[in-house]
C-alpha cells in the first residue's frame, strides 16, 4: 500500500492506521492503491481517510464499539449494504456480538422500518457466513 501520492498528514496517518485495524488491510490496501491511479478517487480517500477517520475515529468521545454500533444503525436506517456489510465486520472487530448486532437491527427496525431491517438482517447473515460465525 503505497501513501505516497497522498498528504500524509500525522491525521491521514493516525485515519489510516485505525482504519486498517478496523476494517484490515484487505480492505484498505486496495482502496488505497485503487485511489493512487487517479486523482479524482483519491481526493476522497485522502478526505475519507483524514477526517472520518482520523478525527472523528480517533477522538477519545467514544469507543470503537460504540462507534461501530452508531455505524451500523444509520448504515442500516439508510439502506447502504455494501457499507453495512463493511462495518459489520468492522463491528466484529470492535468486539460486537452477533447478538447485540441483531438488537441494533431490531431497533432499526422499529425507528426506520421492517425493510431496512430485514436487509440489513440478510446482509450481516452473509458477513457471519463468510466469517465463519
Amino acid at each position: 500500500m503505497d501513501t505516497s501520492k497522498f498528504d500524509n498528514t500525522d491525521r491521514f496517518k493516525a485515519g489510516l492506521q485505525v482504519r486498517r485495524e478496523v476494517l484490515g488491510d484487505g480492505y484498505v490496501g486496495p482502496s488505497i492503491d485503487r485511489a493512487n491511479q487517479d486523482d479524482f478517487t483519491r481526493k476522497l480517500q485522502q478526505f475519507v481517510t483524514e477526517f472520518a477517520w482520523g478525527t472523528v475515529w480517533c477522538s477519545d468521545g467514544l469507543d470503537r464499539k460504540t462507534r461501530s454500533t452508531i455505524n451500523i444503525a444509520l448504515l442500516a436506517a439508510m439502506g447502504r449494504s455494501a457499507e453495512l456489510k463493511l462495518h459489520t465486520r468492522g463491528a466484529i472487530t470492535n468486539g460486537m456480538t452477533k447478538d447485540e448486532i441483531a438488537e441494533v437491527f431490531l431497533q432499526v427496525a422499529v425507528y426506520a422500518g421492517a425493510p431496512a431491517a430485514v436487509e440489513a438482517f440478510r446482509e450481516a447473515k452473509t458477513v457471519f457466513d463468510d466469517m465463519g460465525i
